[in-house]
């Protein structure tokens, strides 16, 4: 039985509360392995080089003289809040936020679900509620709760104070994440912006210990004398060096914008289209991009296991030249800092000129992963490109599932990057969507200028070529840069 779906027998009479166990939300180890057109995934064999093997600790389990500490799987324990009626809806998102919690490294151990029309402003879940959580953590041995939404620091210190282990939320999650699987060098510096930006709000002082902030026996919790000083100075100093870091940032995050856009433009000046894959997390995008380019791009069956923007060229079946991107996968209430640190990979999404939007025909909910990704493709000013909707992994759902997908999408494409089923008629609709050269032309070009060919074939629409006595007549479309040089030779 799905661990999820396993409900407590007395969850009847304690309708407020839905506890379920360990919840396995990523696509089974037996369907997710990476076939011959992913490459050799180095990545993936560098990323995987250390792992722990179970059962060997030979650790005390009482430890009276020495207290010392190892490198241990966190155990977690997740917790959700949601108005009535939309159970359903609550119970997918805590499905997701159980992988989100598995690929950063955790072990999810139990989940709570609270029915409430609105979080409690003090401790999330109530102080009830939260009391019985902290029997749940002690019976289970867990070292953290994980709220499904961003905690205010009030309540995340209300809740800890509670349950007396490490609470944190979705968000801090999802930046773990991030931190783990960055490797470029711009990567890197926009997951440390976003991680800033979500602390700075969050630092927390020593308390009542340093609390000195003004003198008199109205001062200091009416302390009077030895009261007077200049309060907590160190946690003010915190914020300055944040926010000097932060700036730093911004501006490396800037620097690299040059490099960027010089691609760009020398993709623009060729009139080279481009072609941007988007889509949830762990949707398949980089597997997509691995069976129509063979790019080697790394795959692994993990939330964000790729975060750069991978750019490879492809060809055509009559020959033109357009990019293929992979880009960051999204994920619902995917943290606004994530969405500011990453918006000039994000770029890639809005200069497009074809948008492959791929979704999970697996998944229990594909239609929010629809709404998701558009709401974040708006945020970012992609609404005008044209959009391709495909349904990967295809080879995982039945006949019925195709068709209540056909229902959400009719115009969509279903394909497998695993089996290949779908690709030829996706690259087909790809190619057919791709913009048309502007200028058609009608041109005599000498055999000594057969470089002109060549751009034709690279970046316009050859119609018609035949080889005369003078030079090669051909009948294309072109851009207006390679139309103003065959101007001299036009027939």
């Amino acid at each position: 039985m799905d661990p999820v779906e396993r409900v407590l027998a007395h969850a009847e009479s304690r309708s407020t509360t839905r506890v379920f166990g360990a919840a396995q939300a990523l696509q089974d180890a037996a369907t997710a392995g990476h076939g011959s057109t992913d490459g050799e995934q180095w990545d993936l064999e560098a990323r995987h080089a250390l792992r722990r093997v179970p059962g060997l600790s030979t650790e005390l389990e009482d430890v009276t003289e020495v207290e010392y500490r190892q490198l241990r799987l966190e155990n977690v324990v997740l917790i959700g809040v949601y108005p009535q009626g939309a159970q359903a809806d609550a119970e997918n998102s805590l499905r997701e936020l159980s992988a989100l919690a598995e690929t950063a490294g955790a072990i999810v151990l139990d989940g709570l679900l609270q029915r409430r029309p609105h979080p409690d402003p003090a401790t999330y879940i109530g102080r009830g509620k939260a009391q019985e959580l902290r029997d749940i953590v002690a019976a289970l041995g867990a070292d953290t709760v994980i709220a499904d939404s961003e905690l205010a620091p009030s309540q995340r210190r209300a809740l800890e104070d509670v349950v007396k282990v490490k609470v944190i939320d979705r968000t801090t999650v999802i930046l773990d994440i991030f931190s783990q699987h960055a490797k470029s060098r711009e990567g890197k510096a926009q997951v440390e912006l976003a991680q800033l930006e979500y602390l700075l709000p969050r630092l927390r002082g020593w308390g009542d210990s340093m609390s000195r902030q003004a003198g008199g026996q109205v001062g200091a919790g009416g302390a009077g004398m030895g009261s007077r000083g200049p309060g907590e100075t160190k946690i003010e100093l915190d914020r300055r060096r944040i926010r000097t870091r932060m700036a730093q940032l911004r501006q490396q995050i800037r620097d690299f914008a040059p490099a960027r856009e010089a691609k760009r433009a020398e993709r623009k000046r060729h009139t080279i289209p481009s072609v941007a894959i988007a889509g949830y997390t762990n949707a398949g995008k980089s597997s997509l991009l691995n069976r129509l380019t063979e790019a080697g791009v790394l795959v692994e069956n993990a939330l964000f296991a790729t975060l750069d923007a991978t750019t490879r060229r492809t060809e055509t079946a009559d020959g033109r030249v357009f990019t293929l991107t992979d880009t960051v996968g999204f994920v619902r209430n995917l943290p606004h800092q994530l969405v500011e640190a990453f918006r000039s990979t994000l770029e890639e999404v809005a200069g497009a000129g074809v948008i492959l939007h791929v979704v999970d025909a697996a998944h229990p909910d594909p239609g929010s992963q629809l709404q998701t990704v558009r709401d974040v493709m708006a945020d970012v000013g992609a609404r005008e490109a044209r959009e391709i909707v495909v349904f990967n992994k295809a080879d995982l759902v039945d006949d019925d599932t195709r068709l209540v997908l056909r229902g959400l999408q009719p115009d969509a494409f279903f394909v497998s990057s695993r089996t290949g089923e779908g690709i030829p008629e996706l690259r087909a609709a790809v190619e057919a969507a791709l913009p048309v050269p502007a200028v058609e032309v009608h041109a005599l070009i000498p055999y000594d200028r057969g470089s002109l060919v060549s751009q034709i074939h690279e970046s316009g629409m050859l119609i018609s070529s035949t080889h005369e006595a003078d030079g090669t007549l051909v009948h294309a479309r072109v851009g207006e840069r390679l139309a103003a040089e065959l101007q001299k030779y036009a027939v």
